[in-house]
């Protein structure tokens, strides 16, 4: 079968964007397809170019090239790194039971790489009873306003920081917007929350030997570099 041009460009640029957030840190897909694109082609894409948008990667491929990369460095360090980051979010769960936390992003899926964080929604009408119980816990924290666009509208959203074993955003979000379903900016599908009990789940299955063993003697490898 033969490759056109459209595609190798389209590999080569998920492939440099990939080990862009792989090697310096690049957090945003954008900001890595376009620096991929100004490195590769000499330029940043803009609508004018001849490069049509089908010549450029979706997220999803970039995301497919990182994992693949990801694999190849670091092995089994991987698995074991994803590990205690469950553990770590289990425990941040069961803190703030009280805030219906749910595990988001790259812990959940398992695709994380060293520079992954972990990532909770949390609950409440009150970001004061929050800041209560982190009091309480004596974790360090710092308190962000983030800007989400829904439906049309810009709306204010609180993004807690906390300075822990791995790092951890928790994105506050008002009571009645439990079951509101957003969508990924990688794939475009709903994301998926896991309730504390999903991932004690996802520790019993794919962790089992680790898991019994942290439960028998309560120690726990963080992997982190």
């Amino acid at each position: 079968m033969k490759t056109n041009k459209s595609q190798l460009l389209r590999y080569s640029l998920a492939v440099e964007a990939a080990r862009l957030m792989y090697e310096e840190g690049i957090q945003q897909y954008l900001t890595a397809k376009q620096i991929a694109s100004k490195r590769l082609l000499g330029r940043v894409y803009r609508k004018k170019m001849r490069y049509r948008p089908k010549d450029l990667p979706s997220n999803g491929e970039i995301k497919e090239a990182l994992l693949q990369l990801v694999q190849q460095n670091e092995g089994d360090d991987h698995f074991y790194q994803l590990f205690a980051m469950r553990v770590i979010a289990l425990e941040i769960m069961n803190e703030l039971i009280g805030f219906t936390p749910c595990l988001i992003g790259s812990v959940s899926t398992g695709h994380i790489r060293k520079s992954s964080d972990i990532d909770l929604h949390l609950f409440t009408n009150s970001l004061e009873t929050l800041e209560i119980r982190l009091i309480e816990l004596q974790w360090k924290y710092k308190l962000n306003e983030v800007a989400i666009q829904k439906n049309g509208r810009i709306k204010l959203y609180t993004h807690v920081y906390l300075d822990y074993v791995f790092p951890i955003e928790l994105s506050v979000y008002p009571t009645q917007e439990i079951r509101v379903v957003s969508k990924s900016s990688t794939d475009g599908k709903p994301i998926m929350r896991f309730k504390a009990s999903k991932v004690e789940q996802l520790l019993m299955t794919e962790h089992e030997l680790e898991w019994q063993r942290y439960l028998s003697d309560g120690i726990l490898r963080t992997y982190r570099n």
